[in-house]
């Protein structure tokens, strides 16, 4: 009954929750949520993998339980003593006690396997949500995040009127020659954060993600409103509406002409 125990576990830490995490990819993916976790653009792969442990996790039911452990359990216990060898403590080695490692092993892989099984369960039961404000705030440093935008950004030869807060960050932050966006139109979508040297202006941001919420990255813009804090709370979204210009310092900085609140977005990621 113990081995029965046993083999049954080791199927539950390697098919069993690699099908819990595929089905969840499945179910996110079916219910248009997949975006809240990964890049869209990479939902194929995500899907794909899916879909192939399952396949795998269906075809592990023709193995018998306990089988996986039934191989190369007796092989080599015993050749040196076959060969007359001293064991290992006539060598001068530490011996750890085979019941010490074994119930070792057994406490690590139990603890690996209880912390597995409650991201697993925590996956299925919890709704997904997205990261939060507070979150984008702690990480923001005041830098554009790496790899919005490209070369010809730089070059003003791409179309601004596609650029979201993560590509307008680069532009901000990068453009040697301002007056080159001087006077593009903008809407963007964003949540509201304070601008710690001005009172005047408020910081338009949004998360931006390469690959998945694990590397998302802070990018926000200056936005121009005198008094904002009497009519908007931190964290609020809001559309903007407005066009590029440059401060007394010559700054770019995003002149709105209306600034509408709006419920926060499905998705609220930039990729």
């Amino acid at each position: 009954m113990r081995d029965l125990w046993g083999s049954a576990a080791t199927r539950w830490l390697g098919v069993g929750l690699a099908s819990v995490l595929a089905v969840v990819t499945l179910g996110l993916a079916a219910t248009g949520r997949l975006a809240l976790y990964i890049n869209p653009d990479q939902s194929w792969f995500a899907i794909g993998m899916a879909v192939l442990a399952l396949v795998g996790a269906v075809a592990s039911f023709a193995l018998p339980l306990g089988a996986e452990d039934d191989h190369g359990h007796d092989h080599g216990h015993d050749h040196g003593a076959a060969r007359g060898e001293e064991p290992d403590e006539g060598r001068g080695r530490p011996v750890v006690p085979r019941a010490a490692a074994s119930s070792l092993s057994r406490a690590a892989t139990w603890a690996g396997g209880l912390a597995a099984s409650a991201v697993a369960v925590g996956a299925i039961v919890l709704p997904p949500a997205p990261l939060s404000v507070e979150l984008a705030m702690a990480r923001d440093t005041g830098t554009a995040p790496l790899f919005a935008g490209a070369d010809d950004v730089l070059l003003a030869a791409a179309d601004t009127s596609t650029f979201g807060v993560g590509d307008w960050a680069s532009v901000f932050s990068t453009a040697t020659n301002p007056d080159t966006f001087e006077g593009a139109h903008v809407t963007l979508t964003g949540f509201v954060t304070p601008d710690e040297t001005d009172d005047a202006t408020m910081r338009l941001g949004r998360l931006v993600i390469t690959h998945c919420v694990i590397d998302a990255q802070p990018a926000s813009l200056p936005v121009t409103s005198p008094g904002w804090q009497d009519d908007l709370e931190t964290g609020a979204w809001v559309e903007v509406d407005g066009v590029v210009t440059t401060n007394a310092s010559g700054a770019l900085v995003v002149e709105p002409r209306e600034i509408t609140p709006i419920p926060a977005p499905d998705d609220p990621y930039e990729y």
